[in-house]
This record gives structure tokens, sequence and C-alpha cells, in this order.
């Protein structure tokens, strides 16, 4: 008799064990919903990608014609008063340059390229830039890229109007089933998109000033918010 007493609140026991543990693994009732915002602004600064290159019979007869040919472009934004922290070798190349249909291939000269990258805090001077670089030797204008300076901040704005979208649809939901929100359970994001790229190329000096135009970044959040609804409702 004592052993089947025994044996019997050690069921019971893990019956108690089991349903606290069975509890936990239902989840609550919640409502979850997407939240979007998006924020359009113009940009404020920029970035024009520009360089030159340079063919020679030798490899260093090329570099030296480049590295002139370059020298002459750093000159003309030194004295455009754009800063020298603004200016940022992007690309390097040195490459050989063979006789086209030849077997073996045989070398019959070098090409020397280079670029810089230039940031403008100015976007009204793009066009102008573009222009003086092309009036100073650059063969090559690889692109113009155009940001915002405060998109951290505009996100910000943009990430509580994406949590206010979601309140508001939870909202609708909640009172459409007859319920009640609680707090909100979880709130994650899933990224915003980049805004829109302006990119240029050029092989020659433009036979007017290079129009430009801007647009506006498109900087867009969205949020993925559950809320608890409330219980007794």
């Amino acid at each position: 008799m004592e052993r089947h007493t025994i044996f019997a609140a050690a069921i019971g026991a893990g019956m108690l064990l089991v349903a606290p543990a069975l509890a936990q693994t239902t989840p609550p009732a919640m409502i979850s919903v997407t939240g979007e915002a998006t924020i359009s602004v113009p940009p404020d600064q920029a970035q024009v990608e520009a360089g030159a290159t340079s063919y020679a019979k030798t490899a260093r007869l090329a570099s030296e014609t480049n590295n002139a040919a370059v020298g002459q472009l750093l000159l003309a934004l030194k004295a455009a008063n754009i800063d020298q922290k603004d200016i940022q070798t992007s690309r390097l190349l040195l490459q050989p340059q063979y006789e086209p249909n030849h077997n073996p291939p045989t070398v019959v000269g070098y090409r020397a390229s280079n670029q810089v990258t230039v940031r403008l805090r100015d976007v009204s001077k793009v066009a102008s830039t573009i222009d003086l670089l092309v009036g100073a030797g650059a063969t090559d204008i690889g692109g113009v890229s155009f940001t915002v300076s405060q998109a951290s901040k505009l996100l910000d704005d943009a990430r509580e109007q994406a949590v206010a979208d979601a309140r508001r649809k939870a909202e609708i939901y909640a009172k459409a089933a007859g319920v009640a929100l609680g707090a909100p359970l979880s709130i994650s994001e899933e990224g915003g998109s980049p805004g829109p790229v302006f990119r240029a190329k050029m092989a020659a000096a433009p036979m007017a000033a290079t129009p430009i135009a801007q647009g506006e970044e498109t900087l867009s959040v969205t949020v993925n918010v559950s809320w608890a609804i409330k219980q007794g409702q």
C-alpha cells in the first residue's frame, strides 16, 4: 500500500510540473500589423567621380602623362575652393594594351587611369564643377550621386511615423474584433530603401553647361509590430 501511495504521488507531481510547461508554450493573444512611413527631401550633398585616362608606348610614359593630367584636375579643384578632405582617389589603374587579333598576344602600349571622387556640400555647384573638371582635361566623368546629410534624423522621424501607422491599423482591427489593445509585445524594422541616384557618362567636353537634375531622396521605413490583446474586455 505504501509503495502504491508513493507511485501515485510521483505521478501527481509530474503532472503539476508538466502543466505549467504546457501553459508557457501557448502564445498570448495578439494583433500583428505592419506600419510604413516615407519621407521625401531634396538632397543637400553630392559626389562627382572624375578622372583622366592616358595612353603611351611605355608604362612609365603612360603613368607620367596621366599623373600630369590628374594634377591639373586637382589644381582646378583647389582653385575652385574645394576642400582637400573632400577629394579622394577612388581608382588607379595601369594596364597593358594588346594588338587585336594577334597570336601570341603582343603588347603595343599601356593605359593609365586615375579617378577621384569629389564631395560637394552644395548641390548647386554640381554642374559648374563638372564643367570645371572637363575644362581642366578630365576625360572620364564616372557618375554623380546625391545624398542627404541628415538622413539618420529623418529616418528617426520616419520610424515614429511608421509605429504610429502600425498602431492606427492595429486599433482598426481591434475595434472590428471587439477587443482592446494592450502593450506592444514586439517591434522590428525591415529597413529603408535607398534614394534615387543620378548617373552620367561623358567622354568629351560638352558644348554647353552640363544639365543636372538632383530630384529628391526618398527615405522609407517599414516596421512590424505586435500588440497584446487586453484580457477581460
